[in-house]
């Protein structure tokens, strides 16, 4: 398995960096519902036309407040995102460097990454480009990163802000959109849950536990998870949307700049292995799609969907880097040997860990099929060729009885 073991290990450290990441973006969110209910607390003794007055200025401020807030998290995420890309070619760089013989590591050639690479990604919409012209300073850093590399012969390897333009989210939306999304939603649940609070007699203590439950102002020790859990009802849904769209995110990017690495350098490596997460948590296209190989430009790239953990890893030559026996990549319980995949991994599971990731009816399908076609092949046969799981009454169709 000619692929260097740290590149598996760069998944994980990933996966940390988003929640680092996503946490700043939910604190920031956090305190400004805290700051909203904690001046709802304060109208209880004014009389009522005063306290409709205020109420609606303060649901006025909050809307203010979380469009605010909407632009400054585009602008955190453009930015992680900017230093993610370079830090990731850099990365995927001197791990290539590394495979090569001493006097041979100079011939990797590096990408270029666009001061505009990911201000574009996570603001410009590709389905306006045709109709929108780019700004002027947008456009300038277009053109003048695919001039450089047009200069430098390796045009189609240099991530510039035309590239970062094609990159959306699953459903097709910008960073930007979502953000503002969450945004307009939450202000007007938070205004729902007051007004029919108070309409129905509800205590303004108890309206408050049911916004924020028991969140506090400033909070940051608390892990992602954590913030969710303790949150009430105008936190908890955001603080999960906002996990999801950072994560998927820097998946994303992360995974494209890797790739434009690897192909700049299609003399050292031919293909890419397609890396999934070996828990039960994994989706079943990237169960079906883990240790698969493709050519570059020709097989499916994550994210395959949102809060996609995989990854992809390129396949050195092995005249470059022999195959290693030692080698391991990770996976719930453990080190695993670098080369299984989720299919033979999951075959050595107990029947309750099966059952968490496939369902307790497709289990004796999954034992049955990896009998007969083996593990690996086994897991792809539960999943349809557009990425969706094939049902219990497929199965019985195709195989017969379990």
């Amino acid at each position: 398995m000619s692929t260097p073991e740290s590149l598996y290990r760069n998944a994980i450290d990933l996966n940390r960096y988003s929640n680092s990441v996503a946490r700043r973006v939910i604190n920031a969110y956090n305190d400004i519902i805290i700051d909203a209910v904690n001046q709802l607390r304060m109208i209880d003794d004014l009389a009522a036309p005063d306290k409709a007055a205020r109420l609606r200025g303060i649901l006025a401020q909050l809307k203010e407040s979380l469009a605010g807030w909407a632009g400054d998290a585009t602008e955190l995420t453009a930015t992680e995102l900017q230093g993610l890309a370079e830090l990731q070619s850099e990365f995927v760089t001197e791990e290539l460097r590394k495979a090569l013989p001493v006097g041979s590591r100079d011939a990797v050639r590096t990408v270029e990454i666009s001061p505009q690479f990911a201000q574009s990604v996570v603001t410009t919409d590709p389905t306006q480009l045709n109709v929108v012209a780019l700004s002027d300073d947008l456009f300038a850093a277009v053109e003048g990163a695919e001039a450089l590399a047009r200069q430098a012969g390796t045009g189609v390897f240099n991530l510039t802000a035309a590239k970062g333009a094609t990159i959306t989210l699953p459903n097709g939306e910008v960073v930007t959109k979502a953000f503002r999304g969450i945004a307009v939603d939450q202000a007007e649940r938070f205004s729902q849950v007051v007004r029919q609070g108070l309409l129905t007699g509800e205590t303004t203590p108890s309206i408050a536990k049911r916004l924020i439950g028991n969140l506090q102002f400033g909070e940051e020790a608390k892990t992602v998870r954590q913030l969710v859990a303790a949150g009430g009802q105008a936190t908890a849904v955001a603080d999960n949307q906002i996990i999801t769209l950072v994560r998927t995110s820097i998946n994303q990017v992360a995974n494209t700049a890797s790739q434009q690495v690897y192909e700049a350098n299609q003399d050292i490596t031919k293909k890419y292995r397609y890396v999934a997460t070996l828990d039960t948590r994994t989706s079943s296209i990237c169960r079906a799609l883990d240790g698969r190989e493709f050519e570059y430009g020709k097989g499916p790239m994550p994210p395959q969907h949102f809060n996609c953990r995989s990854t992809t890893v390129p396949v050195i030559d092995p005249d470059i880097l022999p195959p290693s026996t030692t080698a391991t990549r990770a996976s719930k319980d453990g080190q695993v040997p670098i080369n299984q995949s989720y299919g033979e991994w999951l075959a050595k599971q107990p029947r309750s860990v099966q059952a968490d990731a496939l369902g307790p009816g497709k289990v004796a399908y999954f034992n049955k099929l990896a009998d007969k076609y083996g593990p690996r092949n086994a897991i792809a046969k539960l999943v349809r060729d557009d990425g969706a799981e094939v049902t219990l009454e497929q199965l019985r169709k195709r195989y017969g009885p379990a």
